[in-house]
């Protein structure tokens, strides 16, 4: 199953029943393994979590701690990006070089690499003098 293919899956097992925007997400971990996540509401805004997030949360809970690709997509328009957080989350765990796809579910993508969707990122090396 392509990353595409896995990342639509997972998106029709979001729970959003507040906004009703589904999106799913899949990553590959370095080590060639896929992780996926969707988005999880909450009444309570903003305590709900993001498809990214998920995906990453599943990747660490497995043992792995880099990303090497990322895909992204809901029924939007036009693709939609992650939002700041999940963006802080990903260069996390993944280089700069590292590509997202987003993607709707007509069918268009728009592939932009994490450095392109992160310019300026804080990272551990804003930390080295601590």
């Amino acid at each position: 199953m392509t990353l595409k293919d896995q990342a639509l899956k997972v998106r029709e097992k979001a729970y959003a029943p507040y906004s009703n925007f589904k999106v799913g997400a899949a990553i590959v971990a370095e080590n060639g393994e896929t992780f996926v996540g969707c988005n999880v509401e909450n009444v309570a805004y903003p305590e709900g979590t993001c498809a990214e997030a998920g995906a990453i949360a599943s990747m660490i809970a497995n043992g792995q701690t880099r990303l090497t690709e990322v895909y992204v997509v809901a029924d939007a328009p036009m693709p939609v990006s992650p939002c700041g957080g999940c963006r802080q989350k990903l260069i996390e765990f993944g280089n700069g070089d590292v590509v997202v796809t987003m993607a709707t579910l007509g069918g268009v993508e728009q592939k932009m690499t994490l450095s392109e969707l992160m310019p300026g990122a804080f990272t551990e090396e804003h930390l080295e003098n601590t």
